[in-house]
């Protein structure tokens, strides 16, 4: 896990003003892969108990934008953000109760997969998500 001093580096690399609340969301999603807004919100107010929804949104918003944390949002699922960014990795998503783990590139150099015609597009990332059922929900018994 990053520091406090790795997080103001990564801010102001950015060209980011550091703030508390910029410190404790990248600490939430650092801490949380995965998690949701609500849950990064209720993280960052065990920290920073007068920081409002918008603060948070805002925040988030402004990390995705300066490529600090990457937002997903799997079919069905809402909005999630991860700090795993800028290696094109891949996630699998349980169908049955929700959970996402990473995935490394699936073959190859980024962009992972080659289209099988890119229509004159110049491709430089692939999206992928593998669903299925996780370890527990797999060995669950059936009802």
């Amino acid at each position: 896990m990053p520091t406090t001093a790795d997080f103001e580096r990564m801010l102001r690399g950015a060209a980011l003003r550091v703030t508390r609340p910029r410190l404790s969301v990248l600490h939430a999603v650092h801490a949380h892969p995965h998690a949701d807004t609500d849950s990064i919100i209720s993280a960052v107010r065990a920290d920073l108990a007068e920081v409002s929804h918008q603060a948070v949104y805002d925040v988030l918003r402004a990390l995705t934008t300066a490529g600090l944390v990457r937002r997903i949002q799997p079919l069905g699922s809402v909005a999630r953000y991860e700090a795993r960014v800028g290696d094109n990795h891949h996630h699998a998503v349980c169908r049955s109760c929700g959970a996402i783990t990473d995935v490394d590139c699936a073959v190859g150099h980024a962009p992972c997969l080659s289209a099988s015609d890119d229509h004159g597009f110049v491709i430089d990332e692939a999206e992928v998500i593998y669903w299925g059922l996780c370890p527990s929900c797999s060995s669950a018994p059936s009802s």
